[in-house]
């Protein structure tokens, strides 16, 4: 057992730590794999090679939540506790939770090596229940319908009316076959392909090692392509508000945010895979400015802009004096509901928290055997003081 005698545990260098440990072209820097939880905490505020991953994914929460509360103050919000909002609180507990399970990976990873494979399956699970909570805002805020009734006579020249009796809501799909997708299978195909993630990430630290930077990245891409359906069918299609209205004003920047997330996630990809900057200079950047730190920093960038486009499109549901808010009897899609929005959530969750502790069970089941004799095998120098 280390003896620190109140003095911070040396950092070590890629030749000094276990092969799970070791993070392509970083060096130097790494924290003893035996830390205690006291010790992990502390070195929040030391340099490492997981300081910069931690507070890049920490410090992001208090912004975005800055952000995000702004959305209750729009004019004719109703309460933050009406179910108007449930989809957005969902879409909130989908980011701090990744946030914060990504932030706590890096600063606690040093416990042990069982420890270490259980916060990166948290991580992941975070990720796609994350891909979910998105889901849920686009479906009731960007969607053509979002839940929400269009009053007859409304932009009546862009819609086909002919097939609508008088006084109901009209459509504005410009594919009608996409109606049943979005209606009954989006938010289910959403958490299947979330599951899907979940199990080949958490697969790719006892499988694929070799390529697991490059599985994570792509394995990510389709819970993208499916929960940005909406936006994608918004892009293509007219918008669902009369070009003279305010709220008209209102979408009108959703394009640009939604083009600038994607441009966020595009290059946190590039740095996912590609290790720049340290590839090109290894031990240059072991402890600011490696690849996983700009990571972090585009994808929270990607978030922010998501968050931007999903508070354009609530405050032009709320500017509009011809949309009716949710639930409404005569709406095709139901407004949202505790069970539609947060049942939703927990059952994912629930599911994603069974297959982090299979994955977990059997990484204690490989390395939990390897903690005593990893032990025992550390130079005597760690257990003196100093």
């Amino acid at each position: 057992m280390l003896l620190n005698c109140d003095q911070p545990l040396p950092l070590l260098s890629h030749t000094d730590v276990p092969p799970r440990v070791k993070e392509n072209f970083i060096l130097t820097g790494y924290r003893f794999p035996n830390y205690s939880l006291s010790d992990c905490l502390l070195s929040a505020f030391r340099p490492t090679n997981e300081t910069g991953n931690f507070w890049t994914h920490f410090l992001p929460v208090f912004i975005f939540l800055y952000y995000f509360v702004e959305v209750f103050g729009l004019e004719g919000a109703p309460h933050s506790d009406s179910p108007f909002f449930y989809p957005l609180w969902n879409y909130f507990i989908g980011v701090f939770c990744l946030l914060m399970a990504s932030s706590m990976a890096h600063l606690l990873n040093s416990m042990s090596l069982v420890v270490r494979e259980v916060c990166f399956f948290v991580d992941y699970g975070t990720i796609s229940a994350y891909t979910v909570g998105s889901s849920l805002a686009y479906y009731y805020y960007i969607h053509p319908r979002a839940g929400i009734v269009k009053l007859a006579g409304q932009n009546a020249s862009r819609m086909d009316l002919k097939d609508e009796p008088a006084g109901a809501p009209t459509s504005s799909y410009a594919i009608p076959d996409l109606s049943m997708f979005f209606e009954t299978f989006y938010i289910p195909s959403a958490c299947v392909v979330a599951i899907i993630c979940v199990l080949s990430c958490c697969n790719t630290r006892q499988k694929w090692r070799q390529h697991r930077y490059i599985i994570r990245t792509f394995v990510f891409l389709l819970p993208f392509l499916v929960s940005s359906t909406p936006v994608f069918y918004r892009l293509l299609s007219s918008s669902p508000y009369d070009t003279t209205s305010s709220s008209f004003a209102a979408s009108t920047a959703t394009p640009t945010f939604f083009y600038r997330h994607c441009l966020w996630l595009l290059v946190s990809a590039v740095f996912n895979i590609s290790k720049l900057p340290e590839r090109l200079a290894p031990g240059r950047f072991d402890i600011w400015g490696h690849s996983h730190q700009w990571f972090h920093c585009c994808t929270f960038l990607s978030i922010l802009d998501e968050l931007f486009m999903i508070k354009a499109e609530v405050r032009a549901i709320l500017l509009s004096s011809t949309l009716l808010l949710p639930p409404a009897a005569l709406s095709r899609l139901p407004g949202p509901t505790i069970a539609s929005t947060y049942g939703v959530m927990l059952l994912l969750q629930t599911t994603i928290v069974s297959i982090i502790m299979w994955f977990s069970w059997r990484a204690s089941y490989i390395y939990g055997p390897q903690i005593e004799q990893l032990a025992k095998e550390q130079p005597k120098k760690h257990l003196k003081c100093h």
